[in-house]
């Protein structure tokens, strides 16, 4: 099982897992990831989301697998087009789609769609030995699925240029440029990251999980003012759940609130 799950009381783990090949993509990371997040989308108790390399693989993934031949190659055009609504289930989708937060704990070299993935998820946590590349031009291919798109949307066009041009950027660039919120010692990356996701989880997941979505959706609505209005509803929503009225109380009260997500 290439794609490991597991779950910490609220908190999902997530860890990509070809330790002999640097945790290097393929297909079945591909079956395995849509595998692994349908789960956690349905699991009510999951409420945040953590992703990391394992570590005996000494990376966060170094990328698709350039060892086989049939990697980076489709045979006709025909197949291709056949091919594209699979395209909605490719990981790096997968992840920006998922309703709950997704933290990057990103523990050693991401590379090509493994240096994707970190983007698509919601906030990054760097290891020190943290560091991003997206090699794909060199290789006559470019970075796939939104990879350097998404990217200038975090780091604006002039670093995202540089990187998809096949400039490394270490882990203090990332937090530099805003790519990673958190940059720490490697032997704190996993504490700090469930840090976060504990902080996360412990909030109203109905909360949270529209906080993301507006975003994320805000982020494609042009006008400002229409972007306003859809949060009104999804404020209106919330207004009416259990989890708000027992937050408001216990802050009044000042108590610790009992979280249901209803």
């Amino acid at each position: 099982m290439p794609v490991l799950l597991e779950r910490r009381r609220h908190i999902g783990l997530v860890t990509l897992s070809r330790p002999h090949a640097r945790n290097c993509w393929g297909e079945d990371f591909n079956r395995e990831f849509l595998t692994v997040f349908r789960a956690i989308e349905q699991d009510d108790e999951i409420r945040c989301v953590v992703i990391t390399g394992d570590e005996a693989g000494g990376a966060f993934s170094a990328g698709a697998d350039l060892k086989n031949p049939d990697t980076h190659s489709t045979a006709t055009m025909a197949d291709f087009i056949k091919s594209l609504p699979n395209w909605r289930d490719f990981p790096v989708r997968v992840v920006s789609d998922c309703p709950k937060p997704v933290i990057a704990a990103v523990n050693g070299y991401a590379i090509g769609i493994g240096c994707i993935l970190t983007y698509g998820c919601d906030l990054i946590v760097a290891s020190e030995r943290a560091e991003w590349r997206l090699p794909q031009a060199r290789l006559g291919i470019m970075p796939a699925y939104g990879g350097a798109v998404r990217l200038a949307r975090w780091i604006g066009k002039g670093n995202a240029m540089k990187l998809a041009m096949g400039f490394p950027m270490s882990g203090e660039e990332a937090y530099r440029f805003g790519l990673a919120q958190w940059l720490v010692p490697h032997e704190e990356l996993m504490k700090t990251a469930f840090e976060v996701a504990e902080s996360i989880a412990a909030q109203p997941p109905l909360a949270t999980r529209l906080t993301k979505e507006s975003i994320d959706r805000g982020l494609d609505i042009p006008n400002l003012n229409d972007a306003s209005l859809v949060d009104a509803y999804r404020f209106m929503a919330l207004e009416l759940t259990e989890d708000k009225k027992a937050a408001h109380e216990a802050w009044r009260e000042r108590k610790t609130p009992e979280i249901t997500g209803r």
